[in-house]
């Protein structure tokens, strides 16, 4: 509860302003900032930072907390700089903050006795924090650990169990590439980042708005005019210091990068361990997050940084908000204080800071203590919004997003020592589910759910109607004692089970699905690719049909409601008493006819190149582009072929090709090669290459814009006319 009048502020324990005073107070920084402003009669941040000799940005970021706490706030005064930006001024709030520890007093016989209790209890209460007890473990169904103690226990528990090798421990219908109209010409439609679920963006490494394309070529920020065609060229060229770009978001003039950077931080190593001078710091893995405003695309202006501790999974944007998540390690060997085991971050350059309190941090039954998995949101639009972090301990390994929730899959396998299992109760392979709520920004928890398997990817994962879908495994196709099993369940609201379909395609496992709709499409694997069709009218999933064909697809995408495009390797069947598998040839594309749901069939179907040819759409669905309403399919290949006659099954081609196949596709046609665009001028590349390729002039994604082809690699942008394919230049970074 929260009271304030004209001199007095009054909360008690659970009030979140009581947490921010306690977080402010125990902040060198932030009394250094209290200090000054209490000496002044108001202040500027760069008049604080002068007089105080903290950096701006560590002041920005510190006002901020001690508004949020009621201990400064705006003056009323303001000035405007050179350059017509405004200057806010501040000032201290000149109010009673009054915490309570138990049942809240009255406001009014508080007042009478003020000067006796106010500061005993904010010093009760800033111990308390700082020592991270007596705090509330529940906040909406999410437990969090009580002290930091606990915390760190839940950690060793699983390295004494064998490591952080998946230890657990127990405690009390989106059609992607959807082109839009750019200046309300419809010749100027273009495509965008092929995504999982319509409305939600997905980061990646080459965006357009129609007329600029924005990308990230070898850790640089690229900007260039693009449509028309005849004005095109490169607008600017950032190159980042200590920082490696690696996917972007685009929101009007705004622009968001992920990245890596590489940071020192001071530890608790004792000197002889760490082998160095102690004024040198082991280096970590940071996650930063950079916003520019964009407007003048020659010289893009950063609004804001923040780096966090630990490795980028994955983000989606949703209007402007951007939800990213990450996993970060626990550093046991500085262990002298829970704190110094939690992730850190900055923000705009200031000093690391514990990214949440032990006490803030929350767990989910079984506890996987691996690491711990930060969800976060930013937004585009307003570069002084807060930061929103939760916490959680787990290890984050796939993500699904609708548009109003995000799921996190944690999969524990079981954890072997000599002798046998560790714990063979709690120990058998599972997928665990958290659900979080999203909105403008706020990130909540829902529920959590437990299913057998673990999952392929995203595509495992559905959401649709309220309840949540997913497909997994369970098992491996190697393990001729134990056969591998498929799984598919369905989960109400709360991650309840109420509906599944086991034990489908034993000695088989998932290469790839798609739900759409009430129906659902598993592709399974060992030597044939059965296609299933999956009907989910009712809870309980029931198979409808099967196709078994050759090969199999990595990827599948609507083509429409009774037609799905597969994309994957054709196979070979390995011959021999003992050969239980099948020879992976070149890429196979096909389109399935799954009108009639018991009987499906592959209508049309083209093999690329020979053993050996890849496409990164296998692996990426960004990197596969579609448009049913212009006919056109393309993605990227790396061709291998074989010279002379083929000998073997298993066969490798030599490397002959990169870059892009267009395709016409059309449901009386399939697929007609339109042509294909490279960035190589000759072959020597592939005459150097052995048993993989890999060369910076890749295509690696395509889009359009009206009726140019855009081709990207890390050294240029390729322009070519959708008809024909003539070339119409070339950027080049």
């Amino acid at each position: 509860m929260f009271f304030m009048d004209d001199k007095f502020i009054l909360m008690d324990l659970n009030d979140e302003r009581s947490g921010k005073v306690a977080e402010v107070l125990k902040n060198k920084t932030c009394k250094k900032i209290i200090d000054y402003l209490g000496d002044v009669k108001e202040a500027s941040e760069k008049e604080i930072s002068d007089g105080t000799g903290i950096a701006m940005n560590t002041v920005g970021y510190n006002i901020k907390n001690l508004i949020k706490a009621g201990l400064v706030e705006k003056a009323k005064n303001f000035f405007w700089s050179v350059k017509g930006r405004k200057i806010n001024m501040y000032k201290l709030a000149r109010k009673h903050i009054i915490i309570s520890p138990g049942r809240k007093p009255s406001l009014s016989y508080l007042k009478g006795i003020l000067p006796v209790i106010v500061l005993a209890l904010v010093l009760l209460f800033v111990v308390d924090m700082i020592n991270d007890e007596g705090v509330d473990v529940r906040d909406g169904g999410l437990l969090r650990f009580e002290s930091g103690d606990e915390l760190i226990k839940a950690f060793e528990n699983v390295q004494g169990r064998g490591g952080f090798g998946g230890g657990i421990m127990e405690m009390d219908m989106a059609v992607a590439n959807t082109a839009k109209s750019f200046g309300g010409d419809e010749s100027a439609s273009y495509s965008e980042t092929n995504v999982q679920v319509a409305g939600v963006d997905e980061a990646d490494i080459i965006k357009t708005d129609g007329e600029y394309i924005y990308a990230i070529a070898e850790g640089k920020l690229i900007i260039a005019k693009a449509y028309p065609v005849g004005d095109a060229e490169i607008l600017s060229i950032t190159k980042f210091e200590d920082f490696y770009g690696s996917e972007i978001f685009i929101d009007d003039d705004r622009l968001l990068i992920f990245g890596r950077s590489v940071q020192e931080i001071q530890t608790g190593f004792p000197e002889e361990e760490i082998g160095f001078a102690p004024d040198r710091y082991p280096r970590f893995d940071f996650t930063s997050v950079k916003l520019f405003d964009v407007s003048d695309k020659g010289e893009p202006e950063l609004l804001r940084g923040i780096d966090f501790e630990g490795n980028y999974l994955t983000s989606r944007k949703i209007g402007s908000d951007v939800y990213f998540v990450m996993n970060s390690y626990p550093r046991f060997y500085d262990k002298g204080s829970c704190l110094e085991v939690v992730p850190q971050y900055s923000e705009n350059g200031g000093e690391m800071m514990p990214i949440a309190r032990c006490v803030d941090i929350g767990y989910i039954q079984p506890i996987q203590a691996q690491s711990f998995i930060t969800m976060a949101s930013i937004s585009m639009d307003d570069e002084d919004r807060e930061i929103v972090k939760e916490v959680i301990v787990g290890n984050g390994q796939n993500v699904y997003a609708s548009l109003e929730n995000l799921y996190i899959a944690q999969t524990s396998w079981p954890v072997y020592r000599v002798g046998g299992l560790i714990d063979s109760e709690n120990s058998r392979e599972k997928t665990v589910v958290s659900k979080f709520s999203l909105d403008e920004g706020d990130i909540k928890f829902v529920s959590s759910g437990e299913v057998k398997g673990h999952i392929l990817n995203q595509f495992s994962m559905d959401e649709f109607e309220g309840n949540f879908r997913i497909a997994t495994t369970v098992g491996q196709v190697w393990d001729s004692e134990k056969k591998s099993v498929n799984n598919i369940y369905v989960l109400d609201s709360d991650l309840n089970v109420i509906g599944e379909l086991e034990d489908l395609a034993p000695g088989e496992s998932i290469y790839s699905v798609r739900f759409m709709g009430e129906k659902g499409y598993v592709v399974t694997f060992k030597k044939v690719d059965p296609l299933f069709v999956i009907d989910f009218s009712e809870d309980n999933p029931v198979i409808l049909g099967k196709l078994k064909i050759p090969g199999y697809s990595d990827y599948l995408h609507p083509y429409d409601e009774n037609h799905i495009i597969g994309i994957g390797k054709e196979a070979v069947e390995a011959e021999g008493e003992f050969r239980d598998f099948a020879w992976y040839q070149g890429v196979k594309m096909a389109l399935f006819d799954v009108s009639d749901v018991e009987n499906p069939i592959e209508l049309h179907k083209v093999v690329i190149g020979d053993r050996g040819t890849d496409s990164e759409a296998l692996h990426n669905h960004k990197a596969f582009l579609f448009d049913r309403e212009k006919e056109l399919l393309v993605l990227p290949i790396t061709l291998a072929e074989i010279k002379g006659e083929k000998s073997e099954a298993n066969q490798y081609g030599d490397f002959v090709f990169q870059g892009a196949y267009v395709y016409g596709l059309s449901l009386d046609e399939g697929f007609e090669l339109k042509g294909r665009v490279s960035h190589y001028d000759n072959d020597d590349e592939f005459k150097k290459s052995g048993y993989y390729f890999r060369g910076s002039s890749a295509i690696r994604r395509s889009l359009y814009i009206g009726d140019i082809l855009y081709t990207f690699s890390d050294k240029k942008i390729g322009m070519n006319l959708l008809e024909g394919l003539g070339s119409v230049g070339e950027l080049v970074f």
